[in-house]
């Protein structure tokens, strides 16, 4: 919301960036070429006291945070990609009209500076500066009186002021680019090849999600935005292309909560002639990767929370992660009997979701009910039902589940992957249960995909799949609370006219 008090200021800045015009100043010259960033002359001078006057001639350029004024002279604060700078503006070195120019700029405004390296008496390295340029007028001025920005909705709606107010969020971002660094370095190493595949796909699948759906005019035809890059992958594998990976922007028409955005990034990795337990050591190993990247070690601070993501990661299954919890094993009860747990445990609930009818997904449900919420510490949950899992092969030696786990830290899911099913008569046969399931009105079922199936009758060799929420994985090893602190623009209800 604007106040009389910001609209005033701004009709200051307006005029003035009028007036600069008027002299024949640009307020919004083309280029300008600094030789040094704020942390490089940090680091080149670190704590040295005595640096020679005159001697280390520089060009800095970023966003002017601060200005104190003693007569004839002044300092100002300027911040760049890398951190702040002090400059030291005096009259009788720029001489007057430039001195009395910068006196009219604003905080915010983008300056360029050309000058000398020296320290002060307080000891802080300042650039003595020789001119002064104007790069850019801001136009508005900077939230919170220019001493932070603190609403969480203006914060999320408008990153670009949230990234010039905290610098503290700049660091998040670094840190989740060093996460998907780490990560791609370390899968590079192993010899995998990173592919793009389609976002637009004609017929959506490899998870259980609703899809946003869009028509493409010149073939006239519905497509969706992909809710999962694993068909295409696998369909890879079946070509020949034996270890692949993608970092993958997905789509899902779902809701928002802290974990959840309808638009996410996950890795998805694929490897043939491996299993889901080769797939347990890889996801541990790209983790731990990515802590050591981010934080420099393995234990980790998450909202009050110690975790240690040192290897080995436990590893149990869900139906012996439901008995530790509520003391019975669901493989000896029937669907009636889970249905009756599952609505004692909903019971605190508000409005409860209606109980599910198989038995499969039952145990999931409950699982989810009753387990996640225990899972802080590094976690390892495996063989799934096979009614939530139609893309994954049947758990050796108990055709009721399937060999798939997902990895839990913080509370959350991080993670899913596969034996990936690569057999086309089971697949298929999987594909027309989701199919029933579908017509009986489960919008999250998965289609039946005729070409995936094509692909599969030609041979898919064994193969282990791996899928990371970078998301999830950057909240954790940011300590932050929210889906939202780590996606640079979050979807936002529409911005409502105050």
């Amino acid at each position: 919301m604007q106040t009389d008090d910001t609209n005033a200021l701004m009709q200051q800045r307006r005029d003035k960036l009028a007036l600069l015009r008027q002299n024949g100043i640009d307020p919004y010259p083309y280029a300008y070429e600094p030789t040094h960033s704020a942390q490089a002359l940090h680091t080149a001078f670190g704590d040295q006291q005595s640096i020679e006057e005159g001697a280390h001639r520089v060009r800095i350029a970023g966003r002017m945070m601060t200005r104190r004024s003693h007569g004839k002279s002044a300092f100002a604060h300027i911040r760049d990609a890398t951190g702040e700078l002090q400059i030291y503006v005096r009259l009788d070195v720029v001489g007057e009209e430039a001195f009395t120019q910068f006196g009219d700029f604003d905080l915010g405004d983008i300056l360029g500076i050309e000058g000398t390296v020296f320290r002060t008496r307080m000891g802080e390295l300042t650039v003595q500066a020789s001119e002064v340029v104007l790069l850019s007028k801001s136009l508005r001025p900077l939230p919170e009186k220019w001493h932070g920005l603190t609403d969480v909705e203006t914060r999320y709606r408008q990153r670009y002021v949230d990234l010039i107010a905290n610098p503290s969020v700049v660091d998040v971002f670094r840190k989740r680019a060093a996460i998907v660094q780490a990560i791609r370095s370390r899968l590079d190493e192993l010899g995998y090849l990173e592919v793009e595949t389609p976002v637009l796909q004609p017929l959506y699948g490899g998870a259980a999600a609703r899809p946003f759906t869009t028509h493409h005019n010149a073939l006239d035809r519905t497509l969706y935005l992909r809710i999962s890059n694993e068909l295409y992958l696998k369909r890879l594998i079946v070509g020949g292309m034996e270890r692949v990976y993608e970092f993958s922007r997905d789509f899902r028409n779902e809701g928002i909560d802290r974990s959840h955005n309808p638009e996410f990034t996950l890795m998805e990795c694929y490897q043939a002639y491996a299993d889901y337990g080769m797939m347990m050591d890889l996801v541990q190993d790209l983790v731990v990767r990515s802590a050591q990247a981010v934080n420099g070690g393995l234990v980790a601070q998450y909202q009050s929370e110690t975790l240690d993501l040192t290897p080995p990661w436990r590893r149990v299954t869900m139906v012996e992660s439901i008995r530790e919890v509520l003391g019975v094993d669901v493989r000896n009860l029937s669907a009636g009997e889970l249905q009756r747990l599952l609505s004692d445990a909903r019971r605190s609930e508000e409005g409860p979701e209606a109980l599910p009818d198989s038995w499969g997904n039952l145990v999931a449900e409950l699982f989810e009910e009753c387990v996640e919420a225990t899972l802080v510490q590094p976690t390892i949950i495996y063989d799934y039902p096979v009614e939530v899992s139609p893309l994954a092969k049947a758990k050796r030696g108990d055709p009721r589940f399937v060999e798939r786990f997902e990895p839990y830290i913080a509370r959350m899911e991080v993670g899913n992957a596969f034996s990936e099913l690569n057999d086309p008569i089971i697949q298929r046969l999987r594909f027309v249960e989701q199919a029933r399931l579908a017509a009986g009105g489960d919008e999250e079922a998965h289609p039946l995909d005729e070409d995936f199936l094509r692909a599969l009758e030609y041979g898919m060799p064994p193969t282990g799949g791996l899928g990371i929420g970078i998301d999830r994985i950057a909240m954790i090893l940011t300590d932050s609370a929210t889906i939202r602190d780590v996606v640079l623009f979050p979807q936002m209800r529409p911005e409502t006219a105050s």
